[in-house]
């Protein structure tokens, strides 16, 4: 037995427990590395002294994956990959494109499930897995996959951290385009209807490979935000027009034009699959819009700043000051909430 490492057996697989110490050495296996939160914990982890192996699907294998020569590229399956390096800790950054309910379950579910089954099978000592906190009031279809998702971790019997972030900085940037070109940034009703504590993707990042090492983030649901206050819609144009320096413009759009949108969708998704997509999109788009990402209270049901927890230093304002002096960039892909 390594120093500063204690073998726990469950069934015939050893699953070695992560102290502090052992985190300057850690081998890191990341799924999902190519997306924006992957990739943040990829360069996190290098810079944290780690070793760092990552799967990717199999066109990567000719490049553009945008990944640093220092990783190793697997390009099979998890399974493969946890035999050929093996590693200590898993981090899970698996997510689907859109949301559509048939990407969700293979992507958000079953190939999530399937890498918790190939860690607990591998002895993998610690599983992290990227969660969303709009799961606490599943509505969609992608939040009910994750749920699934996080039940079937717990149940594994392997140790695991979740990890529910609120809302990214690049998903709240969709508008800054929008004010350049001399458009007013458009509310949903009064812009003060909900809240949310962004975080960073490299507070993110270091917070996910912080999970292992600390005792209070093991086997738990871990809601997590950036440095406070909670911000209103309203105060994130305010943002975005301070970074230009324009005079702030907003357009008020009614909720009810979206719910007669959905409406519209849907109607026509019973008779078309195009439409029934497009109707999720909505639906999504409608939730994003009318639901805070803070901690929701189980008793109360609203919504609650204080007892959203926050780390790292990073926020939304600087960000957009960065963003618009074309030193940061955020994209969006399919994940945009605008």
């Amino acid at each position: 037995m390594k120093p500063g490492r204690v073998d726990l057996f469950v069934g015939t697989v050893p699953h070695r427990v992560m102290t502090v110490k052992d985190q300057a050495k850690t081998r890191v296996l990341v799924l999902g590395p190519t997306g924006t939160i992957g990739h943040a914990v990829v360069m996190a982890a290098l810079e944290g002294g780690h070793a760092v192996d990552c799967v990717l699907r199999p066109h990567h294998a000719q490049g553009g994956h945008g990944l640093p020569e220092a990783v190793g590229l697997h390009f099979g399956t998890v399974a493969q990959a946890l035999e050929a390096g093996g590693a200590d800790v898993v981090i899970c950054c698996m997510a689907s494109r859109n949301g559509a309910p048939a990407d969700a379950w293979a992507v958000d579910h079953a190939a999530t499930v399937a890498a918790v089954e190939a860690a607990r099978a591998a002895g993998v000592g610690h599983f992290v897995l990227l969660s969303a906190i709009c799961v606490q009031r599943p509505l969609l279809e992608f939040q009910r996959a994750k749920l699934a998702a996080e039940a079937a971790l717990i149940a594994s019997g392997q140790r695991y951290s979740i990890v529910r972030p609120t809302a990214f900085f690049k998903s709240l940037s969709g508008q800054l385009e929008r004010l350049r070109a001399g458009k007013p940034f458009l509310l949903f009703g009064d812009g003060r209807g909900t809240a949310c504590k962004p975080i960073s993707d490299g507070d993110l990042a270091r917070y996910m490979l912080g999970c292992p090492g600390d005792p209070a983030r093991r086997d738990r649901i871990l809601p997590i935000g950036g440095p406070g206050p909670a911000i209103t819609p309203l105060e994130q144009g305010g943002m975005l027009f301070r970074a230009l320096g324009m005079e702030p413009e907003f357009r008020h759009v009614s909720v009810r034009l979206m719910d007669a949108i959905v409406a519209g969708l849907s109607l026509g998704g019973r008779v078309s699959a195009r439409l029934a997509a497009k109707a999720e999109l909505a639906r999504i788009g409608r939730y994003y819009a009318t639901q805070s990402m803070l901690v929701l209270d189980p008793v109360t049901g609203r919504y609650d700043a204080q007892a959203t927890p926050e780390t790292g230093q990073e926020t939304l304002e600087a960000f957009y000051g960065r963003l618009a002096r074309g030193e940061a960039e955020a994209p969006r892909g399919a994940h945009a909430v605008f």
